[in-house]
Parts: structure tokens; C-alpha cells; sequence
């Protein structure tokens, strides 16, 4: 049975609220104080990389989250 959710701590984070006539991401920089655990759906998951995990977000939205774990921990939890 494979997961379906995953405990990140996420901080600071872009929100792409769409793209503009010319096709330049719309976004939105949030500034959080530190870092926050949150439970996120595995489906949400779009991509991870060293600085960034991509999220779907409302409405059709994405968002980039900074995250504190290192890289190689997520990637072992997302591939279980």
C-alpha cells in the first residue's frame, strides 16, 4: 500500500497564481518567520529539488516551497 500523505516542515513559499499575455508567471513571494509541519497530499506533489518542492495549490494555482529537510530524505520518502 503506498503512501498518501507526507509530513514536510515548509517555510517560505512562491505562489504562480498563472501567467500574464506574454507567458511570464504571475507570482507571489510569501516571506514565512520560519518553518511549519504540515501534512500534504502525495498527489499534490508535482516535482522536488534541492531548494524548491512544487505543490498544486487552489484554484489551479502551484506553489514553490522552501523546505528544511535535506533533499535526499524527501526524495527516499517520495520513492517508498
Amino acid at each position: 500500500m503506498s503512501k498518501k500523505f507526507i509530513e514536510l516542515e515548509l517555510g517560505s513559499h512562491i505562489i504562480v497564481h498563472g501567467f500574464d499575455a506574454q507567458n511570464k508567471e504571475i507570482s507571489e513571494r510569501v516571506e514565512a518567520e520560519g518553518f511549519t509541519k504540515k501534512i500534504v497530499a502525495m498527489s499534490r506533489i508535482k516535482s522536488i529539488s534541492e531548494n524548491y518542492i512544487l505543490t498544486d495549490y487552489t484554484a489551479g494555482r502551484i506553489v514553490y516551497w522552501e523546505y528544511k529537510a535535506d533533499y535526499e530524505s524527501i526524495k527516499k520518502e517520495l520513492i517508498k
